[in-house]
């Protein structure tokens, strides 16, 4: 089954949530049949050295998620807040007759942490202390789970602006050790 693409620049892991302004009518599409069948859509990062003809400016990795609130704006545009679900392999990008890009996309494991939310101090506190200071990114939580090391791992790469590749490489890891490190050096 093909699922629709979002490409941005920004990123969400599994269990982050982003607040999306929805204004081309390709993706105003995607949003309706994507809520009118209870389904998804993969949001994926932009590769920029590659070529949006042959689909090359989609990297291979994404997080496949749902609509779970829209509001129509101050502006008139259509409000959506999605919350990541499972990180996908994308394969196999089309190009439907209104540019919206569609593909193939297998469920796949990022790391897993044997780290312990004290090995993340004062990471943990740090994220803690935006969420305190940023409503705009608090509000979109109902719950937060400073006390679990994924969860806080993956808030950092949503948050920090770490460019795309460096995204990808770390998604493609098996453990969150090389995140962990590398996020340490940043927020310390």
């Amino acid at each position: 089954m093909k699922v629709p693409l979002f490409p941005l620049s920004s990123h969400v892991l599994p269990e982050g949530r982003m607040a999306l302004r929805i204004f081309e009518p390709r993706y105003t599409r995607m949003v309706k049949e994507v809520c009118e069948s209870d389904g998804g859509f993969v949001v994926c990062m932009i590769n920029h050295s590659g070529d949006k003809s042959n689909n090359t400016h989609i990297f291979p990795l994404g997080t496949y998620c749902k609509v779970i609130d829209f509001d129509i704006l101050d502006d008139g545009l259509l409000g959506v807040t999605i919350e990541g679900k499972h990180c996908v392999a994308i394969n196999d990008v089309e190009t439907q007759f209104d540019d919206l890009r569609v593909a193939t996309c297998e469920p796949s494991t990022i790391w897993t942490c044997e780290s312990l939310i004290e090995d993340l101090s004062p990471m943990n506190d740090r994220l803690r202390e935006i969420f305190e200071k940023y409503p705009e990114v608090s509000d979109l939580y109902d719950t937060t789970k400073f006390d679990d090391p994924v969860w806080v791992v993956n808030r950092w790469l949503e948050l920090l602006p770490v460019d795309a590749e460096q995204k990808q490489h770390f998604m493609a890891q098996q453990d969150c050790d090389k995140v962990v490190k590398y996020l340490s050096q940043l927020i310390e």
